[in-house]
Order: C-alpha cells, then sequence, then structure tokens
C-alpha cells in the first residue's frame, strides 16, 4: 500500500470529536474516510462535516465491501472492543485501539488471535511512545546519562464527573482509574526500564456511597523491575496528578505535566534542556501504525504490548484486593 490509509472511527465521543477526528489533518499517512456509530443523526452530523461514510454498529460486515477504509480504530467503552475487533477483524480491516486493549488479558488474547488469523494488524493507541519528552527520557535511561535508574515515580488522575459515566460501570471500563489512567504510567515504567516487572503491590481506595461503587477511587502501586528498579505509581479519579519523575546514581529528570495531550514539559537535574516542540500525539500514533501497515515493519504498540499491560494490571488489582 502506499499513500494515505482510510480510517473509519468507532464510537464518536469527545476523544473522537475534539482530538482524533482533527488529528487527520496533521498526518502524512492517513484520511478520515468513515465513521461508525448507534446514532442516526450523529452519522449523518459527521457525513456533512467530514465527507466520509456512516455505518451503524449492526453494519460493520458492510466494511468489507468498503475499499476506502484500511483502518478502523475502535474509541468506545473498553469492554465492547473485543467483539468490535472481532467484526472487524472478519470484514479483512486492520485494527486499531485506544488503550487499554480490552478489560482481561482473555479477551485481548481473542482480539490478537483472530486478527493473526485474518492476516490484519492490531495495534493500541499508546501515544506517549510516540511523543518526544518521553522518548528522551527513555534515551537518558537506556544510555544512563545520569548512571542507572534506581526509583521511578509516575503519577496521573483528574477529577472524575458524576454518573451516568461509562468509566465508572465496571462492567464496562474494567476497573477504574488504575486501568484508565493508571496505564500511562505502568507504560511510562516499562518504557524507561526497558523491562518487565518482577512483582507488584498495590493499594486501592473505593469511598462508600457515592460516585464510586463500582470502581476505585484511587489506587497506588508499585512495580519491582530486575537489578532493584522500583517505579511507585498513583492513578486517581479524585485529584489531579500528571507528573514523571526518574532518579538515578548520578542525578534525575523527568516531566511536569508528563501526559497531556499537548504542553508537556521537561526537567534534568543537571540544568539542561528537556525540552521539544509539541507534537500532535494522535497524528503521530496514526502514522507509525500506517506506516508499519505499509512497509511490513513490526509496531512498538502492538497487540502483543497491550496484552502485557492488561495482565499487570489484572495483577495489580488481585494485589490491591489481596
Amino acid at each position: 500500500m502506499s499513500g494515505r490509509l482510510g480510517f473509519a472511527l468507532v464510537g464518536l465521543g469527545g476523544l473522537s470529536t475534539h482530538q482524533i477526528a482533527p488529528a487527520f489533518a496533521r498526518t502524512r499517512r492517513c484520511r478520515l474516510t468513515a465513521v461508525v456509530t448507534g446514532r442516526a443523526e450523529e452519522g449523518a452530523a459527521w457525513r456533512a462535516r467530514y465527507g466520509v461514510s456512516a455505518y451503524r454498529y449492526e453494519d460493520l460486515a458492510r466494511l468489507a465491501d468498503d475499499p476506502a477504509v484500511d483502518v478502523v480504530y475502535l474509541v468506545t467503552p473498553n469492554a465492547m472492543r473485543r467483539d468490535l475487533a472481532l467484526a472487524v477483524a472478519r470484514a479483512g480491516k486492520h485494527v486499531f485501539c485506544e488503550k487499554p486493549l480490552e478489560v482481561s488479558s482473555a479477551r485481548c488474547r481473542e482480539m490478537i488471535d483472530a486478527c493473526a488469523a485474518a492476516g490484519v494488524r492490531l495495534g493500541v493507541a499508546y501515544r506517549q511512545r510516540f511523543e518526544p519528552h518521553h522518548l528522551e527520557c527513555a534515551r537518558l535511561a537506556r544510555e544512563q546519562v545520569f548512571g542507572r535508574v534506581r526509583m521511578i515515580r509516575a503519577d496521573f488522575g483528574f477529577a472524575i464527573g458524576q454518573p451516568p459515566l461509562w468509566r465508572l460501570d465496571q462492567s464496562l471500563s474494567g476497573g477504574g482509574p488504575l486501568i484508565d489512567v493508571g496505564i500511562y504510567c505502568l507504560q511510562t515504567a516499562r518504557m524507561i526500564t526497558g523491562a518487565e516487572p518482577v512483582s507488584v503491590t498495590a493499594q486501592a481506595v473505593r469511598p462508600a456511597g457515592g460516585r464510586f461503587g463500582d470502581v476505585e477511587a484511587s489506587i497506588v502501586f508499585t512495580l519491582a523491575f530486575p537489578d532493584g528498579v522500583l517505579a511507585h505509581c498513583g492513578a486517581s479519579y479524585e485529584m489531579p496528578m500528571n507528573e514523571l519523575a526518574v532518579y538515578c546514581e548520578r542525578g534525575a529528570f523527568g516531566l511536569k505535566p508528563a501526559y497531556n495531550y499537548g504542553d508537556n514539559h521537561g526537567w534534568r537535574s543537571d540544568g539542561e534542556p528537556l525540552a521539544f516542540p509539541q507534537i500532535d500525539h494522535f497524528a503521530a500514533e496514526m502514522d507509525d501504525f500506517a506506516r508499519c501497515i505499509q512497509t511490513g515493519e513490526p509496531s512498538t504498540v502492538s497487540g502483543e504490548e497491550g496484552l502485557r499491560d492488561v495482565a499487570i494490571i489484572e495483577e495489580l488489582y488481585r494485589a490491591a484486593l489481596a
């Protein structure tokens, strides 16, 4: 394949509306060609605004006959993604999913196997894997610019609204802030260390009554990596948190804020700059996935990568309940 690949967006909430759809104008390899929605009036509005085809969820199989769609980007609640991915794979289209890949490692494995059987790619929207400040932090750690990494602090949270919200519904979300925003902290720790945790601990808080009847309100967790590296992380739906700090033998570096869609800022203990031009995270991740499809190269954000995170999250939830 050459030129721009056609993307269909499934799920037209705030992220698709305000971040992903506008990002197509800043891509080099992608174009928005279709949307999938459960509401006919919403599909008509997107068709009028972007000049795209509009499908209903029950019509996903028809994507097989649409040559303008190469990739289907799933931006639905977490627990809807397996069934949609299986349908998209049967239609012969590549699958790109918002994080987390799904709500359990078993469901992730089904998605991976279905895409492999259909000969299509499966990727996860880990935007920080393409963000220059995060890539520089990974380089500083890998090249031991400040000596070996000894400890990582990563925190991400926000004050969530009131129900009804799918993120507060366990059956749709698979969990609370850990699986939603804590996954960024987990990704950061694995990216910085280049390793997998050998043990985990966690403690969650779920206040009695109120909006957190289904999911945790806040959670702190520790990941122990080989060579004695510890990552202390926090995720919350009760308070704003947005910071990364990496402590090494001879200094430290980090980001504050660390996980914004833009306007992230870095620091180094030696006073040297850790500053790069801000990019569109969504354009970067979509372009990279399209590049991998076009060139046949492996993706750093494959379904297997998504499975690894979800498997660790399952361990963390078990530890929090122990």
